[in-house]
């Protein structure tokens, strides 16, 4: 899922002041991040190199200019009065493109997924136990306010990355909200540890009983699918929904407190943004 998160978010949510530079290597960072899971050999580094610079350049001539609509929408939506049905719109708009990616990508992770090999996937386990330890310590140290301060301190970098600073009254405010949220990181891990325990044990079936190109398209279709819709499972729906509200709210918090300079710098930030993505949609793969 961050795999899939990364090509189509990256530039939305990159604390990095040039998109253009960011996006125009993000085939190079995409590279280094599976390459970190997998351990490539030479042979897969060849046409992983040359899939994922196809992906971008389907990405590049389709996909920007959706995003550029996605932030002309949340401009209108900041000089006007934002509401909790905007927000839930936007997030079901950002899901969708996603998923679009999600399932483009099939065909050319169906080729990676063929050729891993039993040390590839242990590799792989690997770096998912230390993934779940940064975790563990970086959001599971302490007690409840301690673990709360985590996730509010996470939350306010993306604040400060929009509106620019916060002063001090604000945040006591935004902390407030934050807090509202309901808070369990043992369901987030759980949640983690089910995922990455799926994706070995599909990635293990391509492996182990040699699947055609059509059959593990098949099996990551069902995967891909499964993890998305993971969000409505019954016994988790309560609580993410519960967390989504909240988080909304602690949003639209943000944009009420927020000064007319505030409103300003999002404004701006998102119209830099926005001249971004229509130069990237017309240069081709660097």
């Amino acid at each position: 899922m961050r795999l899939l998160f990364l090509i189509g978010l990256m530039a939305l949510l990159t604390a990095c002041s040039s998109i253009r530079f960011t996006y125009n290597h993000g085939d190079t960072v995409l590279y280094w991040w599976l390459n970190n899971y997998l351990d490539l050999d030479s042979d897969q580094s060849g046409f992983v190199k040359r899939d994922i610079d196809n992906l971008f350049q389907w990405h590049r001539k389709t996909q920007l200019k959706d995003y550029v609509q996605l932030l002309q929408t949340g401009q209108r939506q900041l000089a006007g009065s934002m509401t909790a049905a905007d927000l839930h719109a936007d997030y079901d708009q950002i899901r969708s493109r996603t998923e679009l990616l999600a399932f483009k990508a099939l065909p050319e992770l169906a080729d990676l997924a063929r050729t891993v090999k039993p040390e590839q996937i242990a590799q792989m386990e690997k770096k998912f136990a230390k993934n779940n330890e940064d975790y563990r310590k970086k959001f599971m140290k302490g007690d409840l306010e301690d673990q709360q301060k985590a996730r509010f301190k996470k939350s306010m970098e993306q604040f400060n990355l929009w509106f620019g600073h916060f002063s001090s009254e604000q945040e006591a405010i935004l902390k407030k909200a934050s807090d509202a949220r309901p808070l369990n990181n043992d369901i987030w891990l759980d949640e983690r540890v089910r995922r990455q325990k799926r994706i070995v044990a599909v990635v293990r079936k391509i492996q182990q009983e040699k699947l055609s190109k059509d059959a593990t398209i098949t099996q990551l279709h069902g995967l891909v699918r499964e993890l998305f819709d993971r969000l409505d499972a019954p016994e988790r729906k309560a609580f993410y929904d519960t967390y989504e509200e909240g988080t909304i709210q602690m949003i639209l918090t943000a944009v009420k407190i927020a000064t007319p300079a505030q409103k300003a710098n999002a404004q701006k930030r998102m119209a830099g943004w926005i001249e971004d993505f229509n130069v990237l949609s017309t240069q081709p793969q660097t």
